[in-house]
């Protein structure tokens, strides 16, 4: 065999600083994995929300206070949970009133995780913790309001009866969560708006417009009522005060004639021919005009007097 077929081995190995480099870049590879497996494994809580750590399924521990936290790697798990109050908006559904109608309610509900490890372990989700509270809440009011009248609900002077309502329904829902250990609290619920389905609707229009028009009608008889005594009252005040003026009148008209027949008697008295003159000459202007025609004898103290022969 020549020695040209013959190869050093010991010459093909890696030198030392090659292999130093490699452990390196090993060491840095484990290092970087050893650093990314702990940074996904931290997380952050911020303010308003819980962080529910969980291992295998079961709740283990729950964060609540801002700042920052570690989980075991691949075993352990994370999940937020809202630490502020949210509103849910439950659908429209339609209820029984006492009085037989039917009609659709539609309310909201203000609620909150009272409970962080409950609502994990019995509700699971925010979305089943919301489902769950909305049958409890529709079942509560469909109960509440099917003691009521279609009238007492929609009225707008039934507000006292309607914040009981609303307190009731609270009572119940929150027993039933408790109960139940869900983990959740109802803050609040409330009415939104009150409508009717669509086959009753234009029925209870046309009654309501009925209702107004005979409530119309009877405040415009009353008014006609309350005109024609007004008018009646006037009218006796003013025939009243016409008489009373009228007697004032002719007790007036009284004495003056009577004032006027005493100075007539008393001129009379003193001066009985300038009297007689007086009256003659009245009678002249009451008889004689523009074409009057008297025939009188010439010696008569009457054509005397008006030819201006006064003795």
């Amino acid at each position: 065999m020549s020695d040209e077929n013959i190869v050093d081995l010991n010459e093909r190995r890696p030198s030392e600083d090659w292999r130093k480099y490699m452990k390196l870049a090993a060491i840095a590879v484990i290092l970087i994995a050893i650093i990314a497996t702990i940074m996904s494994n931290l997380f952050i809580v911020e303010q308003g929300e819980y962080k529910v750590v969980r291992q295998f399924g079961e709740v283990v521990r729950i964060e609540d206070e801002p700042g920052l936290s570690y989980k075991i790697p691949f075993i352990q798990s994370v999940t937020t949970l809202p630490k502020y109050q949210m509103v849910y908006d439950i659908p429209p559904a339609e209820i029984n009133t006492r009085d037989k109608k039917r009609m659709l309610a539609d309310h909201y509900a203000v609620w909150r995780v009272d409970d962080p490890q409950m609502m994990i372990a019995n509700a699971r989700t925010i979305q089943q913790a919301e489902a769950i509270m909305g049958e409890l809440i529709f079942s509560a009011i469909r109960a509440e309001l099917g003691q009521l009248d279609f009238d007492e609900i929609i009225n707008e002077e039934m507000t006292p009866t309607r914040g009981s309502f609303n307190e009731l329904v609270l009572e119940r829902v929150n027993e039933a969560l408790e109960r139940n250990q869900y983990g959740v609290l109802l803050t609040d619920v409330r009415m939104k708006r009150t409508d009717l389905p669509e086959a009753n609707e234009q029925a209870v229009y046309r009654r309501m417009i009925s209702e107004r028009q005979s409530t119309a009608q009877e405040y415009l008889s009353q008014g006609d009522a309350e005109a024609n005594r007004i008018r009646a009252n006037t009218d006796r005040e003013v025939q009243e005060m016409i008489a009373t003026a009228t007697a004032d009148a002719n007790e007036v008209i009284g004495e003056g004639e009577a004032e006027a027949a005493r100075i007539y008697n008393d001129a009379f008295g003193r001066d009985p021919e300038f009297y007689q003159l007086y009256r003659t000459l009245e009678s002249y202007e009451q008889t004689i005009g523009d074409e009057t025609v008297i025939v009188l004898p010439s010696d008569s103290p009457y054509a005397r007097i008006l030819m201006g022969y006064i003795d």
